[in-house]
């Protein structure tokens, strides 16, 4: 009994962590949200490419997104890559943020852009997604330099799983942490990670462990990878700097003593077919042969 209600009293003390830790994601982006702006238009992702296009058209191509399906943005920003991916494919796409800031920005260009009913947003924290949106819903789920924002990245991982199809693709194109080549880099790996993550209102997720507990769920890791596009196409972080000299949040000082701490990397993960509670155990090729070799269906699993 005792070990039960530490149990309940432990998970309402995370969720509340949580809780405050998105607000405090909503309240950056509603002080600089007009610097965003200023800085990167409407596309505020710092790993990109010159032609800003040439990124979203990419991103396109990765997610596989065509006309009427079912999308879903966590952590919209104003709705730009939303707004291109809509009016370029033909997607229907529920975008979410924490800003309320950016929901009234985005609300306005998706107007203006007469997106109105291919494009919706809504002020949500994206760990809670079941909340405003039904089970087995969406096509694909995607985190374009959101996913970091989380304080519990399997928890918003889990809340992508429970509106996903089966069979449907979580995309998460971010920023993970660096391992270090030499030891005596490691020291001023974990300092910059801290500076980027207090600045920022960041996490920075560690790859390994995170793709243990992605497998340990249940999803089939498709791809982790860089992006496939050629490095002379990349801004090389320029408007990263810009933003930190209009803002004055985490300068580089000094440059010669800098390691940069962070790998960008593309995750591709597929939530199975079937449903895990009729074959937890078994590897999913070996659920899928079974159903074909028997002639079962899932449920008999």
């Amino acid at each position: 009994m005792l070990n039960k209600l530490k149990q309940i009293f432990q998970k309402e003390n995370a969720a509340n962590q949580a809780t405050h830790e998105a607000k405090d994601v909503g309240d950056f982006y509603d002080e600089f949200n007009d610097k965003f702006i200023e800085v990167y238009g409407e596309v505020i992702q710092a790993f990109r490419t010159h032609d800003v296009s040439k990124l979203l058209d990419y991103q396109i191509e990765a997610m596989g997104l065509k006309k009427d399906m079912k999308v879903l943005d966590a952590g919209c920003g104003v709705c730009g890559p939303a707004c291109y991916f809509a009016k370029k494919t033909g997607v229907d796409i529920e975008a979410v943020t924490i800003s309320k800031e950016q929901v009234a920005q985005a609300k306005t260009k998706i107007a203006e852009k007469q997106l109105e009913k291919q494009v919706h947003v809504q002020q949500m924290d994206y760990h809670e997604l079941h909340k405003n949106f039904t089970f087995d819903t969406f096509d694909v789920v995607y985190f374009l330099e959101s996913f970091g924002h989380s304080p519990n990245h399997m928890a918003a991982i889990n809340s992508a799983w429970d509106v996903l199809k089966p069979g449907g693709l979580l995309y998460i194109k971010d920023l993970f942490k660096r391992l270090a080549l030499h030891p005596s880099h490691q020291s001023k790996i974990d300092r910059e990670i801290n500076k980027i993550n207090t600045a920022y209102r960041y996490n920075i997720a560690e790859l390994s462990p995170l793709l243990d507990s992605i497998r340990q769920k249940g999803w089939i890791v498709s791809a982790v990878k860089t992006i496939d596009l050629k490095l002379e196409e990349f801004e090389n972080l320029t408007i990263s700097n810009d933003f930190q000299e209009l803002t004055g949040i985490a300068q580089i000082e000094n440059w010669e003593d800098y390691i940069f701490p962070v790998d960008f990397f593309e995750l591709y993960l597929i939530k199975p077919h079937f449903q895990l509670e009729h074959g937890l155990d078994k590897y999913f090729l070996q659920n899928l042969m079974y159903m074909q070799v028997h002639g079962k269906k899932e449920e008999d699993l």
